[in-house]
């Protein structure tokens, strides 16, 4: 076998399971209408225990009200997260936010659950305002939310 081959075949092992065992999702949260400060936002899976497991997005304008997200902040403070490149402006009343990720293919259909925790300063805090599981079945069906979410809808 030649070195070029050798090597193009060791690139497309190193490569090819890296896009072939992920997802890209997409979830989209409806906020319902409202007046005033815009809501901070976590978006964030659990384990099939509840227990975190990752972020995916974080949308806050000061950094020092992210503490208001409490299932999330406490989740992700046990790991200790790190929020660069996975945040965003605030997200105001009837305004959706879009996130794309790419999620393994083992959490797919084995009990994992997006979240979205939802808090306004000055005003009220939800924690899993929002949650959809990560499924297969029903894919892109809006789940209700409690609080300052209107939808959530998880996509692949």
């Amino acid at each position: 076998m030649s070195k070029l081959t050798t090597a193009l075949l060791l690139g497309t092992a190193l490569f090819a399971p890296a896009t072939a065992f992920a997802k890209d999702v997409t979830v989209d949260v409806g906020m319902v209408r409202f007046s005033g400060n815009p809501a901070y936002l976590a978006v964030y899976v659990t384990n099939p225990d509840g227990s975190y497991n990752s972020t995916l997005w974080v949308s806050a304008s000061k950094s020092r009200y992210l503490g208001h997200l409490r299932q999330w902040a406490q989740g992700a403070s046990a790991v200790g997260v790190k929020l660069d490149g996975i945040t965003g402006a605030s997200v105001g009343g009837g305004k959706t936010l879009t996130v794309h990720a790419s999620i393994a293919d083992a959490l797919i259909d084995a009990g994992y659950e997006v979240h979205v925790d939802s808090a306004v300063e000055n005003g009220g805090e939800y924690s899993s305002d929002a949650v959809a599981p990560l499924t297969t079945a029903g894919v892109g069906t809006p789940v209700d939310g409690a609080g300052y979410i209107s939808k959530l809808t998880v996509s692949f």
